[in-house]
This record gives structure tokens, sequence and C-alpha cells, in this order.
């Protein structure tokens, strides 16, 4: 009698590995236990009066627990890039930032546990965001009024990364913590982190650290560049010291880290180091009218085998955090973020610096949470921002310059019966001092910006909500986007500044409709964001895909929807139906072509888990449009249908509690395209990837 009849086939395979554990009748073993790393996700820190998830105002994505290990990539923008609404730049293997509701760069604000994350990531996306996500202990995302805590400028979102670094409590037991390692097929990777926390009585100290190691990733079948993309490898080493005093009323805490990143940067072509604008068009070798961008179509292309550049990223951060109840009369909290950053990245060519950026940053917020007044419970603050960046070299394209921030900032909730409403303000001083040797023409900048939001909660049945938010906010522009002047090979652009940049203004309307409790839940938001004077690059000329762009304002508007649809079919079976859409396009009363560039195309996909005794299995089908609605001299970008499947087991080793996870992403080894991606033809979606790895909490 054969052993089995199931087809021996790739995916017959697969689904067994994802499923037949979860679903085999086994015995129950005692020692057998839910995931002991498993966090509870139901109030959002990022939000500054600490809301419970199903009252916050508009959507907010929480990743924590055995979930986030699971979903783990070694860039943040890949670790949520499959969350409803949120896409990644994709940069290679490198750098990746996230893009929320179709918004990336400077509209997309990132933080460590509310400490601005100070790097070089919004000047350009092929700029590693200065966090490893292995380290993170939580994820959440979230829009609206409590995100103007952080910034009138994050039009898209925050992203808070919530850590270990520096210790709220002093360990029960004296000492936890936990180590990893896990391995991936794609890149040959091997990474290693670990992370534990001591104390006695009102000290606690930390320490955390990981090692990564991954060579070039490969990419699906039929990619007429090979099989790997060059260059694309990443190595990290990163790792913090951070010490606490904790008291019954409070903790106070400082940290340091040290990080060091090396990445290749795929797609890098030196044919257009000659470029040069006159006037409103490129000039690429020659001098001889705008038809030399015919004479060099037939370039032999002599550096297209050259090494790729590799960046060497080192970044020094402090950070001082602490929290105190009941500091003044009235007053039930207050809390300390601040954060100083040392940042440098080196891009070397053939061994050689070609470029340098330098960022010194400081970030420092202060809030109190005042008790109930008439009914309003709320947050008051202050915020103060000094950001020094430089650049040097080859691709010195920004000059250097000085930009200080001010804020002040309130949020305050009210709750009556079945209604929970939210207001909020900010107000920031942006201060701008450019080195105008290195800029014709340069001058300082002052600029101010106000951002007030409404919304409301109403939960008009048992299990159901309703949600609407509205936000009108602005956005300064950045110093890039005012003094930006060179070429910028990563991106394959020259840019051009525009001095005469104003503030932006979005106007948001948010919402949605939610079911979250029985067996049958969902969520589903629609949104439209009208912003006035958006800051684009807007392009005036190509050669060969090498663009030249120059800081526009034009009115735009952002529509969307994004959602998803939960049933449990029995005690062990869960199905998920998810899917996300934006449009992005200009105001019909402005000249040229409508489309904003690199907006994602619209997604849809099914996932279905199981979870018997300690096992859990997933597996996960998406489809990605065609994304056709493009911008002048853009391509289209094909569509492609991803199946991934995963494992985890949960149980002991040597009385330790222990996770063991595998999974397989993009089964069928499908060749796809991130439309987002400056670089989607020289760096491809990876192939067929399996990801393993072992954790151990104690």
């Amino acid at each position: 009698m054969p052993t089995s009849t199931f087809p021996r086939t790739p995916l017959a395979l697969a689904i067994l590995f994802a499923f037949g554990a979860p679903l085999a009748q086994a015995q129950t073993d005692s020692r057998l236990q839910a995931d002991p790393d498993t966090v509870p996700t139901v109030v959002v820190s990022a939000s500054a009066l600490g809301v419970v998830s199903d009252d916050m105002i508009t959507p907010a994505t929480s990743l924590g627990g055995g979930e986030l290990v699971r979903v783990r990539e070694s860039t943040l923008g890949e670790t949520l890039a499959n969350q409803p609404g949120i896409n990644s730049s994709h940069f290679g293997a490198g750098a990746s930032r996230p893009v929320i509701r179709g918004m990336d760069g400077p509209r997309v604000k990132i933080l460590s546990d509310g400490a601005e994350v100070q790097d070089a990531s919004t000047i350009s996306p092929d700029h590693a965001v200065g966090f490893e996500p292995v380290l993170a202990e939580r994820i959440e995302v979230l829009r609206g009024p409590s995100a103007l805590a952080y910034g009138g400028g994050a039009v898209g979102g925050v992203v808070n990364i919530l850590d270990r670094k520096i210790p709220t409590r002093v360990p029960e037991k004296g000492v936890e913590g936990s180590l990893e390692v896990r391995a991936n097929s794609m890149a040959r990777e091997k990474t290693g982190a670990f992370e534990v926390t001591g104390g006695s009585g009102n000290f606690a100290v930390h320490a955390e650290g990981v090692k990564r190691d991954a060579g070039e990733y490969r990419v699906g079948k039929g990619w007429e560049g090979g099989k790997r993309v060059p260059g694309s490898y990443k190595d990290t080493e990163s790792g913090t010291v951070g010490l606490s005093w904790v008291g019954e009323r409070g903790y106070l805490g400082a940290a340091y880290t040290k990080e060091r990143t090396e990445y290749g940067i795929p797609g890098h072509n030196h044919e257009f180091e000659s470029c040069h604008p006159h006037g409103d068009h490129l000039h690429c070798g020659g001098h001889d009218g705008h038809d030399d961008h015919d004479d060099h179509a037939d370039h032999d292309h002599e550096h297209g085998h050259e090494e790729v550049p590799v960046v060497k990223l080192d970044s020094d951060r402090w950070d001082l955090r602490g929290e105190y109840r009941n500091p003044l009369p009235g007053f039930a909290k207050a809390r300390l973020r601040a954060s100083f950053t040392d940042y440098r990245h080196d891009e070397l060519e053939e061994g050689v610096v070609a470029t340098s950026f330098m960022n010194r940053a400081h970030d420092a917020r202060v809030e109190l949470e005042h008790k109930p007044v008439a009914g309003w419970r709320g947050v008051v603050g202050l915020q103060t921002t000094r950001r020094d960046f430089k650049t040097e070299g080859d691709e010195a394209y920004v000059p250097p310059t000085v930009t200080k921030k001010h804020a002040v900032f309130v949020t305050e909730e009210y709750k009556l019966d079945n209604w929970r409403f939210e207001a909020g303000a900010r107000h920031e001083w942006q201060d701008i001092r450019v080195d105008s040797a290195r800029f014709d023409n340069a001058r300082d900048t002052d600029a101010r910006g106000t951002s007030v939001a409404l919304g409301a909660v109403w939960k008009f049945q048992p299990q159901y909500s309703l949600r609407a938010g509205i936000a009108r906010s602005h956005r300064l522009p950045t110093s890039e986007e005012l003094y930006a002047g060179g070429v910028h090979l990563a991106t394959a652009t020259y840019e051009i500044g525009n001095q005469n940049l104003g503030k932006e203004t979005s106007n948001n309307i948010d919402l949605t409709l939610r079911k979250f409790e029985g067996n049958t839940t969902f969520s589903l938001s629609a949104f439209r964001n009208r912003v006035d004077n958006y800051i684009y690059a807007h392009t005036l000329d190509n050669h060969e895909g090498f663009q030249l762009v120059e800081y526009a304002q034009r009115d735009a508007i952002f529509t969307g929807l994004e959602g998803e649809l939960r049933h449990k079919f029995s005690k062990i079976v869960e199905g998920t139906l998810f899917g996300d859409y934006v449009r992005a396009r200009f105001d019909a009363s402005s000249e040229g072509s409508r489309n904003i560039p690199r907006i994602p195309a619209h997604r849809i996909g099914v996932r279905l888990n199981a979870d018997w005794q300690a096992w859990h299995g997933m597996a996960e089908l998406v489809r990605v449009g065609k994304q056709d609605k493009v911008a002048q001299f853009e391509g289209t970008t094909g569509g492609h249908t991803m199946l991934n499947l995963g494992t985890h087991y949960t149980t002991r080793i040597g009385g330790v509690p222990a996770q063991l996870y595998a999974r397989i992403n993009n089964l069928t080894n499908e060749l796809a395209f991130s439309h987002t991606s400056f670089i989607k033809e020289a760096a491809p979606l990876p192939g067929r990837n399996i990801t393993a790895g072992l954790r151990f909490i104690f």
C-alpha cells in the first residue's frame, strides 16, 4: 500500500509543507503552547494619546510578535510591502522605504519609538533607512489627526518602529531576551541577531545586535539581465547598548547604537556623467545642439560591465527616552524623546570614494498629557529638530544646508456614549540656511505651516463602527527640492531645485467602515486627498532614460480604496481577502501629462491561515495589476501574480521557548517588476526563495 497518494508536484509539495503539519491529527504535547512572543497590539503607541486600535480615527497597521517574525525582510519597505495601502520603493536589496497610498520620501515619516530616524533616505531612494527590522519589537503605521504630533508633512503617513533598546521595566526574572538565526536561499543570506535585558533594583541594562551577510539576489525566470541582479548584495552590522533607571512612576534611559552597512547600487550608468542642461534641454557628450541625443544612441556602453557603485554607511545614534506619571497637578503623564545622529555614507566606485553624504541631526520632543477637562483628554507638546546636511564629491548635487524646525502641537479626544471625537493641530516654523558658494544665487528660506484635523468614530452597532476624518495640513519644501543642482546617476536624473517653491496644502477626507467582532470581520477604507501646490520632479527632457527634472508645483488629487475581509471557517482555518487601489493625477486644469509617476498598481489577494496546537500555516496568492496610467517619459509595468507559503512552529528546546519558521515567496518563480521603483528594469523583484529561521525566547 503506498504511503501517500498526494501528487508530487512542486505546488502540491509546497501546500503540504504549509498546511500538512497544522492539519495533521497529532497528539497534544503539553509542552506546546501559543506563540510565546505574541505581543498584544491593541494600543497604538504612535498615537499621541495611546489609543486602542479599534478607536483609531483612520486605519492603523500594527505588526508584532510572531506575525512580525514571519514577514520581516532585510529592509523596512519590503517588510511592510504586503500590507493593504503600503508598497515599497524597492531599490535592489540595500534600500527601500514604505510607499503609503502612493506617497513616499519626505511625505512618509519614519520614527524610532517616537523620535525621527535621521538618515539620508528621504533624499533619494537608493539611500537605506537607518534601522534594522530584525531588531524591531513592533512596527506601526498610521495616518490621521494623531499623526500631526509628528509632522504636518507626513501626508502619506507615519511609520513608528518600537524597539527594546531602552528598557522601560526591570525584568521580573532578572534577565530576558531572545536569540535568532535565519537564512534565505534567494541571496544566500545568513543573519544572526540577539537582544538581552537584565536588571536589579531600579536599574536595567539592554544589549542587542545583528549581523547579516547577503549576496546578489536571484530574480524570476526569463529576465534578459541574467539570473541575479549584479551588485545587489547587502552586509550589515548593528549593535546597541542601553541603560535605564526605572521607578514606580516612570523611567529615564539612554542608548547608543552603532550601525555599519555595505550594499550595492544596481542600475548605475556612467554613460550619462557628461549630461548637463542647456535651458530646458539635455546635452549629453557634446554641444552641437539637442540632436546629440541621436548621436549618442549607438554608444557602445563601455561602462556596462563595470562593477556597480557600493554604499558604505556608518551611523552613530544616541537616544534619550523618559516617561513620568502624574508629574504636575492636572497632568497624567510627561514624555520625553530625544536623539542625536551622526550619519555618513560614502559611495565608492571601483574602490574609490566618489561621493559622500553626511547628516548630523538632533530631534527632541516633550509631551504633556493632561487629565480630562470638561470631558476632553489630550496631549500638548513641543518639538525641535536641527539637520546639518552636506555632500562632497562627483555627485554632490545638493549644497550644504542647515535646516531648523520648531513646532507646537495638541491632540484632544472626547467620548460620548458610542462616539469618540478627536481633534489635532500643529504649527511649524522652518528655517533653512544654504551654502551659497555651492549654488548660484542661493538664498536662505523661512517658512511656516499650520495643520489641523478632525475625526470621529461611531460604534453604531456592537460589532460595527464607522470612522471619518478630515485634515488640512501643510508640508514645507525640503532643502533638496529647493536647492538641488546636478547629476544623480542612481535615479538617472539631472535635478534642478526651485527656490520659488511654496508650501503644499493637503486636504484629506478618510472614511472607514469596520466590523471588528464575530466569525466574519472586515475593514474598508476610502480616501480622497487634494494637494494644492503638490511638489514633484517635473521632467523637462529625456535622453535614453536619463531625465532632466526640475522641481515644480501643480495641484494633484489622490483617491483610493484599501481593505480586507476575514472569515473564520472553523477553529482551525481562517481566510482573508484583501486589496488596495490608488489613483493619483494632476488637476484637470493643469497643462501636460496628468498622471503622477511611480504610483503603485492595484492589488488583490487571498490568504488562508491554519492554526493547530503549536503549528501555524499560511498560503497567499496576490495579483498585482498592470500599471498603464503613467507620466510622460515613464514606461508601463506589467502585472504579476505571487504565490507565497509559510509555516511556523512553537515549541520548547531544552526547556526554552522557541519558534521555528519557514516560508516560500514567489513559489512559481515569476519575473516581476515594481512600478514604484526608479530602477525597475535593472532590479526586478526577487524570484522564488526560501527563508527559514529559529528563534529562542528566554
